[in-house]
């Protein structure tokens, strides 16, 4: 399970996921479907595009990973999760084929998305690559579109050193005569893209120059307005290919999606006095974002409840971050978790003082103690930090 455990859970090839759609008589040919890649922002994108054709009418599966709380999480239905017992039975009805072939964790999940959505009769999946893009499991789909938000530096372990590298990997979603939205224009990047696309005859359509229009969504944070493009542009082209889609749903889409889709952790907002917020950008793209986001607010002091997994790159994001903030460093509860004290001596080269805690949630009861009304309190650094709070 690469959440939990890391690099010794990922497989690099389709050969498993392959073989499990085939037992299952390939329910991914019986739906429509999207297909979201992306370094940043295809968690939000995958959920607003859902959002939208919810609001207009269609049952829709949404496939994402990875969870906060519950595993199912992953698998919903107009934002209804997965039910327990079509999980257990599920497990129970494939545990043999599971077992002797050695599925992933990962591998395992996508295939129970695929055939809940499938038993379910859903109009549209929209389904989020989980890692890369050429041999994630969900590989295995032809979608209507394929939708690349943008490339950064993380998992390069996998992945590739340099961002074109990353780029070749995240652009193996791109398919034969099927168009492809990329979100955000890259110098290093976008040569890449346009060459797979020309190859397979697929039309590419850059979000960030077409979309002229003002939208407004619920998530907060003004990193959301490229997620926003991104989403509408993919819209457009299932418009183009028949899909009915009114522009009012559109906004009405944007305006519902935590509402619709139950999605949490993007600039969740937890408290106002002091103000307390939470996201999962966790690498030195998305952290950018969220940080120069904390310096747009107006207060007194800076709180940071920090954590992160063992296997981050640290001197790429630590220097992201104000010296002139009071920090709480803590492990993730995971087995991949960095231990808090390794993580306090790395920041201090880096002028980031602060005490560490046992917990993220005993390091985010004292960030409350400590602060003032107001203060504002900013918890993040990893998904896994995002997901041991009260959210």
């Amino acid at each position: 399970m690469y959440q939990r455990q890391g690099n010794s859970a990922f497989k690099k090839d389709l050969t498993n996921s392959i073989a499990f759609a085939e037992r299952l008589h390939n329910p991914q040919n019986h739906f429509k479907s999207i297909h979201v890649a992306g370094t940043n922002g295809k968690g939000s994108t995958t959920h607003m595009i859902a959002s939208v054709l919810q609001e207009a009418g269609y049952q829709v599966g949404l496939y994402t990973s990875p969870h906060l709380k519950d595993f199912r999480e992953r698998i919903k239905i107009n934002g209804e999760p997965v039910s327990q017992d079509f999980v257990i039975d599920f497990i129970e009805e494939h545990k043999d084929f599971l077992e002797s072939k050695q599925l992933s964790f990962f591998e395992m999940t996508v295939g129970m998305a695929l055939d809940y959505f499938e038993v379910r009769k859903v109009d549209f999946a929209v389904i989020e690559v989980g890692l890369g893009g050429r041999l994630d499991s969900t590989n295995i789909i032809q979608p209507l579109v394929s939708v690349i938000t943008n490339i950064g530096f993380d998992h390069m372990q996998f992945l590739g050193e340099t961002l074109p590298e990353i780029a070749s990997e995240k652009a193996g979603i791109i398919k034969h005569n099927t168009p492809v939205v990329i979100g955000e224009f890259q110098k290093e990047t976008y040569f890449v893209f346009e060459t797979v696309a020309t190859k397979n005859n697929a039309p590419l359509f850059l979000a960030e120059e077409l979309i002229k229009d003002s939208y407004t969504t619920d998530l907060q944070g003004d990193y959301q307005q490229k997620n926003i493009k991104t989403a509408v542009q993919s819209l457009e082209v299932l418009k183009e290919r028949g899909i009915k889609i009114s522009e009012n749903k559109i906004h009405r889409g944007l305006r519902n999606v935590i509402k619709n889709t139950g999605l949490k952790g993007r600039w969740q907002v937890l408290k106002k006095h002091p103000k307390v917020v939470c996201d999962t950008a966790h690498n030195k793209e998305g952290l950018t974002l969220v940080l120069k986001q904390i310096q747009k607010e107006k207060f007194e002091k800076l709180h940071v409840v920090l954590g992160f997994v063992n296997d981050k790159d640290l001197k790429s994001v630590l220097p992201l971050f104000p010296k002139n903030a009071i920090y709480y460093f803590s492990k993730p509860d995971i087995p991949r978790g960095l231990d808090a004290s390794i993580l306090q001596k790395e920041a201090e080269e880096f002028g980031l003082h602060g005490n560490r805690f046992s917990s993220v949630l005993k390091a985010y009861e004292k960030a409350l103690a400590s602060a003032a009304e107001n203060d504002f309190i900013y918890v993040g650094g990893s998904t896994f930090v995002v997901a041991e709070m009260p959210i």
